[in-house]
């Protein structure tokens, strides 16, 4: 297959009430009326090891944090591989991918308990069989977070307190910094008014569709 036929893959990070759903629906949304063919999916997954891991989060099980980064893993390593509806196949096909959420997001929030290296070597599959074009990251003060959690969350879920999400964006910092050389990332300023976040996430990918500068594709590994 000629790289031209390939969609592009965007992972979106940030912390939570980053306003990531809210930017992934806008996303979306301006690339479709560009006439692309756009597929919107998350981490967690709504398959059954994504099922169990929000369970985990809601506190309705309970578990380990070597497990919870173990079934986060598997769970990811099925959203790329799966027969039915995995990311790597609609790539390969021609749709492009924007993803709430990849492996950056497992660096960031289990490195709070876990060694980061050791969650970087554990999915050391996923970034090689894909890794996204460009990872954008939605950067908000921890505090404006909390704001937009209290308005918009009926419940909170494991890592929704202030110093933990002040914790987990110092991870996401480090993990940038030991992977600048392999990774694509964009920084946001996410403190915005919606309208200018979406104008700058529009900004920053643009180039890898044809009606941008130039076309990439999202690099695989048989």
């Amino acid at each position: 297959m000629s790289t031209d036929q390939r969609g592009t893959f965007i992972a979106l990070e940030g912390i939570d009430g980053s306003g990531k759903s809210t930017q992934i629906r806008m996303l979306s949304d301006w690339l479709q009326e560009r006439q692309i063919s756009v597929y919107v999916t998350m981490e967690p997954t709504d398959g059954p090891i994504g099922t169990m891991i929000r369970q985990i989060l809601t506190g309705r099980m309970q578990a380990d944090p070597r497990v919870i980064a173990a079934l986060f893993t598997a769970d990811r390593l099925d959203h790329l591989l799966n027969e039915v509806n995995g990311i790597v196949h609609k790539i390969r096909a021609g749709t492009s991918v924007i993803m709430d959420r990849y492996y950056f997001s497992s660096y960031a929030y289990q490195s709070v308990d876990i060694p980061m290296e050791q969650l970087i070597l554990a999915n050391a599959q996923s970034s090689e069989i894909l890794r996204p074009d460009v990872n954008i990251f939605i950067d908000i003060e921890p505090e404006l977070a909390m704001e937009r959690i209290a308005q918009n969350r009926f419940h909170r879920e494991l890592f929704e307190e202030k110093s933990r999400l002040a914790s987990v964006r110092e991870k996401y910092m480090e993990a940038f910094e030991r992977l600048k050389d392999t990774e694509k990332v964009v920084m946001i300023d996410g403190n915005q008014d919606q309208k200018k976040v979406a104008q700058d996430i529009q900004a920053a990918v643009q180039e890898y569709f044809r009606f941008g500068r130039e076309e990439t594709a999202g690099r695989y590994r048989e």
